[in-house]
């Protein structure tokens, strides 16, 4: 399962210190620098002078920065202290503390919400930065029950005035993209085929209309009742569902392009074709492209096997479909969609409007509002898509009920980019079985013990709930399949390389390493090179890498080793100790 969206990075104090002051050269209304040298009071404690309240009155204007660990006059980097930092008892990180700034923070948006981490590989120091969305229309966003606005170098409490031009805002202030006219299209520019699926797509929704009525209207009146015309006038979205091939550079500098690659395990090209407009005729042509192969599947208690495809239709249809109508066209990108060994890779631009992912799950009311208003409408009335928000939630369940890994959604609200993998093939054969014959794991304890099976990161309440329940063990952010699990399922080899060797097995290679390096010493890299194989397995290359940087730091403060330059060294060969 995905979840809101946090970054983090290694790199050397004085390269850090470049990459704030190229960013962030000074703080205004949108930028913030506070040293938070210890986060464990400071996350939440007195107002006005805490992390929330500054998250308030940032997004009371336009949005903005927050950035912890540093001088706020000069941009010296001092570090915050995030060890004593804990949420519901357990160890705060990035990903926590975001869940926890949509809880502190009343009416405080999601989208657009995020937090990265930065640690000086040299000094072992933590900047965050957090990056803060514009308050909702008229919603300014409130901590400790008030609402907090910037004046000069102060924070106060929103002034009356402020307060008035947030609730006075239009409701929907962005214009839809899709619903413009297109100043030169006329209904010549329209395919006929297209316009005439879509009349027939249009009568299996609307089926309340009788047909004749339907089959009356002229195209002009069709249009019209579809939204997609105004005033006589061509929309965008009537170009991209409905327009001539030929058409498509009217919408420039818009890009309406659905890429398709094939790829081998290697992942090399083997295979691809650029497919545009009328997307409503086109997206056949594209899954057509699909190899979809038919599996036997064993469902439990049988003997007798199923067959099925590789991927369910539905789901593949709509994500691309989504895909289709979230896409944001201002940002001049194609749309991709990746066939590879096992599984399907689709992205889009456009931040992800409901913001995070357990929003559109866990929601059971419709979706406010759309990025492409007009191209979303009309997509409903020919069955492209579900503006319920159901569309989403029935791809999981598809998956849950073809005991397939859930998909995963990649949000990326900072570079504005939607990713969705759908999976063609099990995680592993006997933790499938185990999910086919135990009914009382619901859907999102399947999605929670995908994740948990691919290595993701899972929301902590979630996480403690699998503990209890000897579902999973380990601790926070990195749990793995319980032990009980492994051995009923046999996957204990696989447990064991996921788990990776105890601290202490690895501290002793360490030194071992050390101890033939002599004199010379080792770099982290080296090191990490040596024990990457017995590392744990669920972690990044980075996380592993932060691990072992962290057992040097113990080994060092323990005066079992030392550190020359990027060096570490044994503490018998250390000649100038």
């Amino acid at each position: 399962m995905n979840k809101i969206l946090c970054f983090n990075h290694i790199m050397l104090e004085l390269e850090l210190q470049q990459y704030l002051l190229h960013e962030y050269p000074q703080e205004n209304a949108r930028c913030e620098w506070k040293e938070f040298k210890n986060l464990k009071n400071s996350f939440c404690g007195d107002e006005k002078d805490d992390v929330i309240s500054y998250v308030s009155a940032i997004a009371n204007m336009e949005g903005g920065h927050l950035v912890l660990g540093v001088k706020d006059k000069t941009l010296e980097i001092v570090g915050t202290d995030i060890s004593k930092l804990t949420f519901n008892g357990q160890p705060a990180n990035t990903q926590s503390a975001t869940f926890k700034l949509t809880e502190q923070c009343t009416y405080l948006s999601s989208e657009g919400l995020s937090i990265e981490e930065f640690v000086t590989d040299d000094t072992n120091k933590r900047v965050w930065i957090i990056h803060i969305p514009k308050h909702l229309p008229r919603r300014p966003v409130l901590a400790h029950k008030k609402a907090w606005q910037r004046i000069e170098d102060s924070l106060v409490e929103m002034t009356s005035e402020r307060m008035s031009v947030i609730l006075e805002e239009p409701i929907y202030t962005a214009k839809d993209w899709s619903a413009e006219i297109v100043p030169d299209a006329t209904i010549d520019d329209l395919d006929e085929v297209a316009i005439a699926k879509a009349r027939m797509m249009f009568k299996k929704v609307h089926s309340r209309i009788p047909t004749e009525e339907v089959n009356a209207w002229n195209v002009q009146t069709f249009l019209s009742k579809c939204g997609l015309t105004r005033n006589g006038g061509i929309t965008r979205a009537a170009i991209i569902l409905l327009g001539k091939y030929e058409s498509a550079f009217k919408l420039r500098p818009a890009v309406a392009q659905v890429t398709w690659t094939r790829r081998d395990k290697n992942q090399e090209v083997v295979d691809y074709e650029h497919f545009t407009v009328p997307f409503i005729l086109t997206v056949d042509e594209i899954l057509s492209k699909i190899e979809n192969l038919t599996l036997r599947e064993m469902p439990g208690g049988t003997l007798f096997p199923d067959t099925m495809k590789q991927y369910d239709d539905y789901t593949i249809r709509e994500a691309l479909h989504n895909c289709i109508a979230h896409q944001d066209y201002t940002l001049q990108q194609r749309i991709n969609f990746v066939e590879n060994p096992g599984y399907l890779y689709y992205s889009n631009a456009g931040s992800f409007i409901p913001g995070t992912l357990e929003n559109v799950l866990r929601n059971e009311e419709p979706q406010t509002h759309f990025r492409n208003e007009c191209l979303c409408r009309a997509m409903v009335d020919f069955n492209m898509i579900d503006t319920v928000s159901r569309g989403i939630k029935k791809m999981f369940n598809e998956q849950w009920r073809r005991h397939f890994p859930m998909p995963d959604y990649e949000i990326d609200q900072v570079k504005k980019k939607v990713v969705v993998r759908i999976y063609g093939n099990e995680i592993n054969k006997r933790y499938t079985d185990l999910l086919k014959t135990n009914d009382t794991l619901s859907l999102w304890d399947c999605i929670s013990l995908d994740a948990v099976q691919k290595g993701r990161t899972i929301h902590e309440d979630i996480a403690q709930d699998l503990l209890k329940r000897g579902l999973i063990e380990g601790d926070a952010p990195h749990y793995s399949i319980s032990l009980s699990i492994a051995k009923n399922t046999h996957q204990l080899p696989s447990y064991t390389k996921t788990k990776g060797l105890d601290k202490e097995k690895l501290r002793q290679m360490i030194l071992q390493y050390l101890s033939n390096a002599g004199d010379e010493g080792a770099k982290r890299d080296s090191i990490y090179e040596y024990l990457k194989d017995v590392l744990p397995a669920n972690k990044t290359e980075e996380q592993q890498l932060r691990y072992v940087g962290r057992l040097l730091v113990e080994l060092n403060e323990e005066k079992m080793i030392d550190r020359i330059g990027l060096k570490w060294i044994l503490k018998d060969y250390n000649r100038s100790v």
